[in-house]
């Protein structure tokens, strides 16, 4: 089970966010990465992991940097307790793959399984971490997502989302508790702008204002 909570900020926020979390020195800096994430759907309508009663997400994310070469499928699904509690509480199950084998895993699943392809999304990560917490900064094409996530298991998860909130000077009552793609969403129809499936830094894109 995965407990985080996420805020957005302006592209110009970036630096800010970046300084404050380097004053931590608890928190390891990782190098700064691209990841394209794709999400699929499964083939049989009347199955479809986008229904409210699964509400969830299949993706395949390939990660690069100069030194780091990934990737991994994920399941990730939001639990109706979602939307009531303060710290997000979502089921989140992960498979590493060989780098190497990506472009097998995308022939299968689009060629073997049948798997609708319905969007995918780029964006550069860096994280700052200890054994408690893991606080990634993502720059997606539309602004910046701050997502603080529990890391341990021996500790209660909410209580320690909870005091990083709080050292962070944020007001959890305010983070986002939709995925991307709803704040994308969101973006595109207030801003009166095209929505695309495939987000990317090449293309016209709304913008995280406040």
């Amino acid at each position: 089970m995965e407990y985080e909570v996420r805020y957005y900020y302006p592209k110009t926020e970036l630096p800010n966010i970046v300084e404050k979390l380097k004053a931590f020195t608890e928190l390891q800096e990782s190098e700064r990465c691209y990841e394209k994430t794709t999400q699929f759907d499964h083939p049989c309508t009347e199955m479809s992991f986008y229904n409210k009663e699964i509400d969830g997400r299949f993706r395949i994310r390939v990660t690069k940097s100069p030194s780091i070469f990934q990737s991994k499928i994920s399941w990730k699904r939001r639990l109706p307790s979602t939307s009531e509690a303060s710290v997000n509480k979502e089921e989140e199950i992960e498979l590493a793959i060989q780098y190497e084998e990506y472009d097998s895993l995308l022939f299968l699943i689009n060629n073997v399984l049948k798997m609708k392809e319905i969007e995918s999304y780029e964006r550069y990560r860096i994280t700052f971490s200890n054994q408690d917490i893991e606080i990634a900064v993502d720059e997606y094409p539309f602004g910046i997502a701050l997502e603080i996530e529990n890391k341990i298991t021996t500790k209660n998860p909410e209580q320690v989302v909870t005091e990083w909130v709080n050292r962070l000077g944020l007001d959890i009552n305010k983070s986002y508790k939709l995925s991307w793609d709803d704040k994308y969403t969101e973006l595109c129809k207030n801003q009166n702008i095209q929505k695309f499936s495939h987000v990317s830094f090449d293309l016209p894109m709304p913008e995280v204002l406040e």
